[in-house]
């Protein structure tokens, strides 16, 4: 039989297993959902974790047209959050829950750890906050030092369902050890983490490219679950990056913009790209280019705050009136990251404008904002963008796509499934049954919609573009409208 490949997605709030065919399609999925608590962002239960992924397969299992589909998967891939980390024993039970990505309780820690890096002349990703793995490290060693003599290692939340499939333990991937202080240019944890921090070396995993294959799955949990012992287990994968590489965005040249509540760009390059500012930072790709990337404060929670019940009609009204030639902010709150550090910034648009000018006025500045961060990247990296791959709710208005297009003046494709789940069963089938993470995704990545600009309307964009620059100039979000300055 043809071979699929599993991916499973440990989220904030649920976990998700797919299964995916050769021809890029979901041939079964099941989904779990996380009793939240009033503590669940700070920490959870990793065995709770693995509980429901062993309940999704046994879902998927019990449908008797699945039996022959599960004894073909050839590989399955894990992804879960950024920066969630788990102290382990040498048993390798949890001295501690799954400390969060959204974690806030090692902010001070994140200052020491940023303040540490740059005493030692680290480069790359050396901004640390709450958000970073190597924080809450450092937190809960100062907050619990009864448990250091019991600790025998620290893993990511990803690790531990690929440490309960395999039965192997200890391993990471790139875009995992990032945030927990790893050098993903030299591939070594950098001295400084050990000389200024309480940190041990044989505390941290060893780190393999995303989609490295591990070993078999562990014959019990075979058996248990209705899967070929022979299933291959790979290092898992960062929710960002695999939502990235579901896009279809994983050759140098090729970008993805996620346009949810906020929106962020990740992409490939062939060099590591350093912002002194900031705004990017660069995880490593498995085949040893760059997946620079940033995330804005500006996204599409306008939309469904300001004109949700309206989508349709604006829409449709949308189509007759670009370009307006408007110029609007739709920033939702105080303050911008990317593709500009500024904490004064807001929103703004011009006042007495019909719903439907409005709706889209605030499409054209979401796009011209995002030219400035793609000009801001493509500096930086002294490389083209060829083509901008799109996920996130954003993406289902075909007008705006139509409007991004022009004004960034490249191909804007919308791929069919963009789920952090696909990401990892792509991971997975990379190095099994391809042979690059850049031949799995043409194979597995399916195309519903691919936008061409027109050059009349491009121009137009181009000029009310400059405009854009201009006010963000006269308001001081911008220093200058030359990105290079």
């Amino acid at each position: 039989m043809d071979p699929y490949f599993a991916g499973i997605d440990i989220g904030t709030q649920g976990a998700r297993v797919v299964v995916l065919g050769i021809d890029g399609q979901i041939a079964a999925q099941a989904s779990r959902v996380f009793p939240l608590t009033e503590d669940s962002r700070e920490t959870q239960d990793p065995e709770l974790w693995w509980q429901s992924c062993r309940d999704c397969f046994l879902e998927i299992s019990t449908d008797s047209r699945n039996v022959n589909l599960l004894k073909s998967i050839t590989a399955i891939g894990i992804t879960s959050t950024s920066g969630t980390v788990i102290p382990l024993d040498e048993n390798h039970q949890p001295l501690h829950p799954a400390i969060m990505y959204s974690d806030q309780r090692s902010a001070a820690q994140g200052v020491f750890c940023t303040a540490a890096a740059e005493r030692a002349g680290q480069k790359g990703f050396t901004t640390f906050n709450s958000s970073c793995g190597l924080s809450k490290m450092l937190w809960f060693l100062e907050t619990y030092p009864e448990q250091v003599n019991k600790l025998n290692s620290w893993i990511h939340a990803a690790d531990y369902i690929v440490g309960k499939l395999s039965g192997r333990w200890g391993f990471t991937d790139y875009t995992n050890a990032f945030k927990s202080g790893y050098d993903v240019s030299r591939l070594e944890w950098p001295d400084y983490l050990f000389d200024a921090l309480p940190l041990q070396r044989h505390w941290m995993p060893e780190v393999l490219p995303s989609g490295s294959v591990l070993g078999s799955i562990d014959a019990l949990v075979a058996k248990e679950l209705g899967l070929a012992d022979t299933i291959l287990i790979t290092v898992g994968i960062t929710d960002g990056c695999a939502s990235q590489i579901a896009s279809g965005a994983v050759e140098p040249g090729a970008w993805n913009t996620t346009i949810g509540t906020t929106m962020v760009i990740k992409g490939v390059t062939h060099q590591e790209v350093l912002d002194p500012e900031g705004r990017i930072y660069s995880h490593r790709h498995p085949a040893g280019y760059w997946m620079p990337g940033g995330a804005s404060n500006t996204g599409a929670d306008w939309v469904t705050n300001t004109f949700g019940d309206q989508l349709d009609h604006l829409n449709r009204e949308a189509e007759k009136l670009i370009p307006t030639g408007l110029i609007a902010y739709p920033l939702r709150q105080q303050g911008e990251r990317f593709p500009m550090i500024a904490p004064d910034a807001r929103g703004f648009e011009p006042e007495g404008l019909s719903t439907e000018l409005q709706f889209t006025a605030n499409m054209e500045g979401v796009a011209y904002l995002e030219r400035y961060a793609y000009e801001l990247i493509s500096y930086l990296s002294g490389e083209k963008i060829h083509a901008v791959y799109t996920a996130g709710g954003g993406s289902n208005s075909a007008v705006w796509l139509q409007i991004r297009c022009n004004v960034m003046n490249v191909p804007v494709i919308r791929m069919q499934e963009v789920s952090g789940a696909v990401g990892a069963a792509i991971s997975a089938a990379s190095q099994t049954h391809f042979n690059s993470l850049i031949d799995a995704a043409a194979a597995l990545s399916i195309k519903s919609l691919e936008m061409q600009p027109d050059p009349e309307l491009a121009a137009r964009y181009n000029s009310y573009y400059q405009d854009f620059l201009q006010a963000m100039l006269r308001k001081g979000y911008i220093r200058t409208t030359e990105i290079y300055a």
